[in-house]
């Protein structure tokens, strides 16, 4: 599909440094995607508004990703029509958003985002005081519900590869910004200068990580230039978009290459503060237990089984915790409630960052918890431990720990058996941890260099799955 549409494509490559204000209209003998491929219902509500005199297109990922024969999560329209035109023409549609509004036309479980055409902001406003400011002094988008053209809206997205407009009727490709060049290269570019890109949205240089991870593109050497120097404006994005845009960078099935750009870029930090300190402190263990984590999320994806912010937030703060419990406990406070006060600290100085919503932070605590309880089995402890709800979680949790690096004394192997073995053997594993008690107590825990290799097993009758879940 893609190779036929490359090589009806004879202009050479070249560093787009404006948007056309004609397209290059890539017909339908020229390539291979047809209206029957799109979501009937993205395809309905593009003739609907068509029909009612505007102008309307299937844009974006839904076009960018089935040339590179990537089936789209979903399907994005965009119109002249105006958000209150489109709402008068469905009775499922609803108008969202102040910042920017959409359109999300309802088709049962299915809803078509649409975006009327947007035009770009002036550089300076004469009532920048006054509540409909487009812009802010640094030159960021306060506003983006300044309406134009169809060559407008091609100039205001923001990366080439998504200027890429879909006539369903005609079976035509509109390429604005030579998208499908570097589609063909495997470049994520910025459209316009990227300095200036990156300070109308901070956020782009993390949605420019995104689209490299997850298409494995490389992000084009000006677009990646500013972003290490910009880095630190993510610190000025309201901790509620950025929890969001974390979801999107890390449960796209891209997770661990995602991690490593946001390494390379500097991006991290700004996101993780606290993870990122103790990645500089210690990057063998903390960088092993993170990619590790993110791979298995990743692995999950592919599977198509379920996972949870919690989990993985768990893991990105997790080696960020023992130094500051070790601090309060150099303080005098005993080791549990510094453990409990470390995590407290922790999350409250993450959520300012992310603002992660309590149905995670308290599944946090609770894997971080488990980590304290697994350890004292003596008597009915393994057995209440093994009903709790957490227990998998916090089992797939220590097990993550061991492939990091830290020695827990056989504490994974021993939960693994426990979980398979008969009500008899349980009973006698317990009296055998009495018995070393006796002799001398357990083996201190210690980090040790080298992973574990573990039987990684579920408890019986659980339909919990693993920790991710």
């Amino acid at each position: 599909m893609l190779k036929k549409l490359i090589q009806s494509i004879r202009s050479p490559l070249r560093r787009p440094r404006a948007v056309r204000t004609t397209p290059e209209v890539i017909g339908n003998h020229q390539h291979s995607l047809r209206r029957d491929q799109f979501s009937r219902n993205a395809v309905n509500v593009v003739e609907r508004l068509t029909r009612a005199g505007y102008q309307a297109y299937i844009v974006g990922g839904g076009v960018r990703d089935p040339l590179l024969g990537i089936a789209p999560k979903d399907f994005d329209v965009a119109t002249s029509a105006t958000p209150e035109q489109v709402r008068a023409e469905f009775r499922n549609a609803r108008v969202i958003g102040r910042r920017f509004k959409l359109v999300h036309v309802h088709f049962g479980r299915e809803i078509i985002e649409v975006a009327t055409f947007r035009a770009n902001h002036p550089q300076t406003d004469d009532d920048a005081d006054s509540a409909h400011a487009s812009r802010n002094e640094a030159g960021r988008i306060l506003r983006d519900n300044v309406y134009g053209t169809l060559e407008d809206d091609a100039q205001r997205r923001d990366f080439t590869i998504n200027a890429l407009y879909f006539d369903v009727t005609g079976e035509r490709i509109l390429d604005y910004a030579h998208g499908v060049h570097d589609i063909r290269n495997r470049l994520v570019r910025l459209i316009g200068d990227p300095e200036q890109r990156y300070l109308e949205d901070p956020v782009r240089m993390l949605r420019a990580v995104r689209f490299a991870a997850k298409l494995d593109f490389e992000i084009e050497k000006h677009s990646a230039a500013p972003i290490r120097r910009l880095a630190h404006l993510l610190n000025e994005i309201p901790s509620a978009r950025l929890f969001d845009e974390v979801l999107k960078l890390f449960l796209s099935g891209k997770a661990e290459r995602t991690f490593e750009l946001l390494n390379e870029y500097d991006l991290f930090a700004p996101l993780f503060p606290a993870s990122a300190k103790a990645l500089k402190a210690d990057p063998e263990y903390a960088g092993k237990l993170m990619r590790q984590a993110l791979a298995n999320t990743d692995e999950r994806i592919r599977m198509g089984k379920p996972v949870t912010p919690a989990f993985l937030f768990a893991a990105l703060l997790w080696p960020a915790l023992p130094a500051r419990a070790l601090k309060l406990q150099e303080r005098g406070m005993p080791p549990i409630p510094a453990m409990q006060e470390a995590a407290h600290e922790l999350i409250i100085e993450q959520c300012k960052r992310t603002a992660v919503p309590k149905r995670f932070t308290i599944p946090i605590r609770e894997i971080w918890d488990m980590q304290e309880r697994l350890p004292r089995r003596q008597g009915k402890k393994a057995d209440l431990l093994l009903e709790n709800p957490r227990f998998r979680a916090g089992y797939d949790f220590l097990l993550l720990r061991e492939s990091a690096g830290e020695e827990t004394g056989g504490l994974g192997d021993w939960w693994t058996d426990y979980q398979d073995a008969s009500d008899g053997e349980r009973r006698g594993m317990i009296r055998n941890l009495a018995s070393q008690q006796e002799e001398g107590g357990a083996a201190p825990r210690k980090r040790r260099r080298g992973g574990a290799n573990r039987r990684r097993r579920g408890p019986r009758n659980s339909g919990e799955g693993a920790g991710n879940e």
